[in-house]
């Protein structure tokens, strides 16, 4: 066990966000910690890790164990560039290293006697920076700034020229990099795109440790976790399964214990019917029979009414006017900034109903494309039109046209005077706008809470073309659900950029896969364009070896000589590799044992042992990687 909580409770004044929260973590596993915005799900966090204080119970977690902690907001700064930033995280191994340099310098010429103690030291630190993998940190930071989505330029870009996503993207990068043993993960594909959510997820299954994550991609979830807690209305409730089995399983135990309770109820009135009737009968028989049902009934154990969760709110939007059957037709569409192309041969088109997710990587161009087609920038080159009595509904988080001295309510019903407020109200409700919420001021909101008025707005606009860019961005679970709901059932066409999957798969029928060089179109939702590249790649590799064998058979043949001969060459160096590893090991071992500690003549012939073995070890280390990253046509060279 890493982890335990028992009865955790917290208020804050007379709300009480957390009550008797209990539950227990075991080493390495992955817990997704699920609830509505304002659950107290980043609270608890705090709790954990001793940020906040708890009114009541006990946080365990065993001694010495170390927290990481990534939160929403979590950024870095200053001058480093992101190379240098992650890889201060090893500074305390780099320091060993450093130690154990200017040790094999001061035991050049030192006496027998003045080695002793040296030796002793240089075996201690020696073991520690091995134990802490010292000799992978370079390697490892590399793999997990590509993982986050830089490319190899931005390695060297300083922090304080990033922007603030990539600057909290830095940050993850760093408590990942840390290796705790219990991970803590608030919103931690926030900033960034499917290629770099689908490297973390593949990083969380393969951790080490124990990880906890409050995250509304449900898609993430289902891939990475096995237990998932969930807060609601203070308490909990553990599931022992992904997202997707959580959703099942409680919408089954809400069946079921409904059914318990409605029978029971229905029981109950029976017998208080019967009571009613053996007491009218005013006969001492009757009224002991009464008596005795009482009493049975008294000491029945009562059900509670099953709790369901907040109420969903559900809404239609229906287009005002009918489109024509051509919606937009987008040809040869390229864009270029200072004659550099971010994207060029750009051509699709959009028909009535059409339900079209937009993605590719950060930096592709998605938003500006949208951007194209809603008129707002001019093409480098190509067309883009629109046809009969298309209305655009345009949602871009970025250009949100809010009135600031108003109250949220006012922003809607001035928008749309022949709107009723309950219909307003249901509306904001979705997005998490409940109560005296929709009168705070516009001005007084954080950006997510603008981006949710925004999207309000554009789901009451009656339009019949929805063009939305990031939709699902600062919405809790159940907005994002409702919002599927809404977008399932609209009868005009959708155009979207998102990079929650789950919400692709849900309301896509069509997927654009945009890249500098065109677009693709895959005929299906997000699993169906996840299988076509699978098969394309089957079919790429398969076309290739076929194409190549009819080309030249012999070559091929040799060329898979050499594969196999790199291969063996490769695994023959890790033996030898592994074999050097464990002896350096014993001899580190032996130097901390009393008998050769204690014998300087012992310890010098252990020690340059040791030393000799090292520096074989880095030139094994070297081939390994030259060989590795040497070509297959070319390894026979070697």
């Amino acid at each position: 066990m890493i982890l335990a909580l028992n009865e955790i409770s917290k208020s804050f004044g007379e709300n009480r966000v957390l009550n008797k929260i209990s539950f227990h973590i075991e080493n390495k596993e992955k817990v997704a910690l699920i609830g509505v915005n304002g659950a107290g799900k980043s609270t608890l966090f705090k709790i954990i890790t001793g940020e906040m204080s708890k009114d009541e119970g006990n946080v365990i977690i065993p001694k010495d164990t170390k927290i990481g902690y990534f939160a929403q907001d979590l950024q870095v700064s200053g001058k480093n560039t992101i190379y240098e930033e992650l890889l201060s995280v090893f500074e305390d191994v780099f320091e060993k290293e450093r130690k154990i340099r200017e040790l094999e310098k001061s035991m050049a010429n030192k006496t027998e006697e003045e080695l002793a103690p040296l030796m002793k030291e240089y075996s201690a630190i020696s073991h520690e920076f091995e134990q802490a993998d010292g000799f992978s940190c370079e390697s490892r930071v590399k793999g997990v700034i590509r993982g986050l989505g830089f490319s190899e330029d931005e390695f060297s870009q300083p922090i304080n020229e990033l922007s603030g996503g990539q600057k909290t993207r830095v940050a993850l990068g760093k408590v990942l990099l840390a290796s705790p043993e219990l991970l803590l993960l608030d919103e931690p594909t926030n900033h960034l795109d499917i290629e770099s959510i689908s490297w973390l997820e593949e990083f969380i299954k393969s951790y080490g440790g124990a990880v906890i994550i409050i995250s509304h991609d449900r898609y993430f979830l289902d891939k990475t976790v096995t237990k998932v807690i969930e807060i609601q209305n203070t308490k909990n409730k553990v599931y022992f399964g992904n997202y997707t089995y959580y959703v099942q399983k409680k919408k089954k135990d809400y069946e079921s214990e409904l059914k318990a309770y409605t029978s029971q109820q229905k029981e109950i009135k029976h017998q208080e019917e019967v009571i009613k009737k053996l007491r009218e009968f005013n006969r001492e028989k009757s009224i002991k029979r009464a008596e005795s049902r009482e009493k049975m009934l008294s000491k029945k154990e009562l059900l509670s009414s099953p709790d369901q969760g907040p109420d969903k709110m559900h809404f239609k939007i229906e287009p005002s006017v009918e489109s024509g059957d051509d919606v937009l037709s987008c040809e040869n569409i390229e864009m270029a900034y200072s004659f550099e192309p971010l994207f060029s041969n750009v051509s699709f088109n959009v028909k009535k109903g059409d339900k079209i997710a937009l993605i590719g990587p950060n930096g592709v161009g998605k938003t500006t494309l949208i951007r194209i087609i809603m008129g707002l920038l001019s093409p480098s080159f190509g067309s883009v039109k629109t046809g009969a009595k298309v209305k655009i509904g345009y949602y871009d988080q970025e250009q949100q046209t809010l009135h600031g001295d108003k109250t949220i309510i006012e922003e809607i019903s001035d928008t749309y005077p022949d709107l009723n407020t309950s219909k307003i109200r249901n509306v904001l409700a979705a997005f998490v706008f409940k109560g005296d919420d929709v009168f705070k001021k516009i001005s007084s909101l954080s950006g997510g809470e603008k981006g949710r008025v925004s999207l309000a707005k554009i789901m009451l606009s009656n339009a019949n073309f929805l063009i939305l860019d990031e939709p699902t961005n600062h919405l809790d679970l159940e907005s994002k659900e409702i919002l599927e709901d809404v977008l399932k059932n609209y009868t005009g066409t959708l155009l979207y950029i998102s990079h929650d999957r789950y919400f692709i798969n849900a309301t896509a029928q069509t997927i654009l896969e945009l890249n500098k060089t065109g677009i693709t179109s895959y005929m299906g939702n997000y699993d169906y364009y996840l299988e076509k590249i699978k098969d394309r790649l089957y079919e790429s590799e398969t076309e290739e070896i076929v194409n190549e064998s009819k080309a030249d058979w012999k070559k091929q043949k040799e060329l898979a000589a050499q594969k196999r001969k790199k291969e063996n060459a490769l695994k023959k160096i890790e033996v030898e590799i592994s074999d050097l590893e464990d002896s350096i090991k014993e001899l580190t071992d032996l130097l901390s044992t009393e008998d050769v500690s204690t014998d300087a003549v012992k310890a010098k012939t252990v020690y340059e042992e040791k030393e000799k073995q090292e520096e074989d070890l880095m030139e094994l280390y070297q081939a390994y990687e030259d060989l590795q990253n040497t070509p297959v046509e070319n390894s026979k060279k070697q």
